[in-house]
């Protein structure tokens, strides 16, 4: 890769579609509640909207993957990026205008019908966008760019949940069913119209059409392999994702039943938490992503603390503007202290960050199962802060050394966002059997997968020639 810097010019408008991405799934949280009172729904029923949200994306990817083979040839280089980007945004637009008959017949699979038509725009989106976050750079600061990204992406998910609460709840706070559910058409009907402009303002962006997507593109392994299936970070990097956006998911998902069958709370009351838990991956992943800003040691250690508060702040900012009590909110301050200690142990390298992340999400969720009250439920929300920055590097190592296969491999990446239905369905019958609260063990699980992929794809990756301390410390 010959590009020295960030591309800004190109790089800013790509992260819009972040950002939308994050909006969508985190109001889903807040549908979830609403969905399973509306129609008299199971916990593990309720889910579905989890489900449905994410299968599509694996079959928007096998979609993509049976086009490329029929016409011979891959869909997305034979269109463009651009183009690509566009038509993932106009079928996005096409699933949101299904909310509308959807609210006025008060039909749940119609419901879920256009969740899943707008998350099939956001597979093509996520196919194209990703890989394309990382070479539109360095690549050593490829897995930061990412990350960076992922923190709009999680602006988005902060301010989704209040404005989906707020459209639901703000204006008629009467708890009448068919209120409820007529009150999710409007916000819905405007994103669809948000959609569209932005296909229109990356279709005369300065976004390459063509780009060079290959990471480690002088690799000898790249020229011998038929299939980027064949290498075996790319297969253990699958799985990580299915698992990742697994544990992502599912904490967040059945986190508003636990607060409202344990704590009493009421549904209304909910979002606040839920912002936060989003807020939390924001937080996490600007800290992780300092390292795309500058090359000085010395501004990386003053912005590794900045980032995170000023991250930290917005979400205080966007509760407080919508009139939101932040008193309980103050003591998380203290918590993020604890994700700037690992950002700072983690160097730079992408396996030893999924290691330590990993394992501080075990204790969270263990401190979660283990107690009551509020302890409970920030424990619960900090899982966010340790699930921040996983995203990027499983991409980042699952795709190293891929060479000409790195698209094809980043389809197959996509496909495994899958992991946040499964997980979420599989939790939520659990919880119907047992507790919510022991159903949790389901994501300690997850991360005992992320430790042993951070620790075999290191290794994998250096038997390869790829060794990213080495990359890290000449790239900075």
């Amino acid at each position: 890769m010959k590009t020295t810097k960030t591309n800004w010019a190109q790089f800013i408008p790509l992260v819009t579609v972040f950002f939308f991405w994050g909006f969508v799934a985190a109001s889903n949280d807040i549908l979830i509640p609403v969905f399973k009172k509306a129609f008299h729904l199971s916990q593990a029923q309720s889910q579905l909207v989890a489900f449905t949200f994410y299968i599509a994306y694996t079959v928007g990817s096998l979609i993509y993957l049976l086009i490329s083979y029929l016409i011979k040839g891959d869909l997305i280089n034979r269109i463009g990026y651009k183009n690509s980007l566009a038509l993932g945004l106009l079928i996005s637009a096409l699933g949101t205008l299904l909310f509308y008959p959807a609210a006025n017949l008060g039909s749940f699979p119609l419901m879920l019908s256009g969740l899943f038509i707008v998350a099939l725009g956001f597979s093509l989106q996520q196919t194209v966008a990703n890989p394309l976050a990382i070479v539109l750079g360095p690549i050593t600061t490829g897995s930061q760019r990412l990350t960076m990204a992922g923190g709009i992406n999680n602006l988005g998910t902060t301010i989704g949940p209040l404005i989906v609460s707020f459209a639901i709840f703000g204006a008629a706070t009467s708890t009448t069913t068919e209120m409820s559910i007529e009150s999710v058409k409007i916000p819905y009907l405007i994103l669809g119209l948000a959609f569209l402009l932005v296909a229109i303002l990356l279709k005369f962006s300065s976004l390459p059409d063509k780009p060079e997507l290959e990471i480690e593109s002088d690799s000898v392994e790249s020229s011998i392999r038929s299939s980027s299936l064949k290498y075996p970070q790319l297969i253990l990097g699958m799985v990580a994702i299915f698992i990742y956006v697994g544990v992502e998911v599912a904490t967040a998902s059945n986190l508003p039943a636990y607060m409202e069958k344990n704590l009493g709370f009421l549904t209304k009351d909910i979002a606040p938490y839920i912002s936060l838990y989003w807020a939390s991956m924001m937080i996490g992943r600007w800290t992780g992503a300092v390292e795309a800003f500058t090359d000085k040691m010395s501004t990386q250690k003053i912005l590794r603390f900045v980032a995170p508060y000023l991250a930290f702040g917005i979400f205080l900012t966007v509760n407080a503007i919508a009139k939101h009590d932040l008193t309980p909110f103050y003591v998380y301050a203290l918590i993020i202290l604890v994700l700037i200690g690992a950002d700072i142990a983690s160097k730079g390298n992408p396996a030893r960050m999924i290691f330590i992340f990993s394992g501080l999400g075990i204790i969270a969720l263990i401190i979660g199962m283990s107690t009551t009250g509020m302890i409970s439920v920030y424990a619960f929300i900090s899982v966010g802060l340790f699930c921040s920055t996983q995203w990027p590097c499983i991409f980042t190592l699952a795709l190293s050394g891929l060479g000409k296969h790195t698209s094809q491999g980043s389809s197959f990446l996509i496909m495994m966002i899958m992991g946040g239905g499964f997980v979420s369905l599989l939790q939520g019958y659990i919880a119907d059997i047992y507790t919510i609260q022991s159903s949790y063990f389901i994501d300690i699980l997850c991360f005992i997968y992320l430790l042993f992929f951070a620790w075999r794809v290191s290794k994998i990756l250096k038997l390869q020639g790829i060794n990213f301390d080495k990359q890290i410390s000449s790239g900075h």
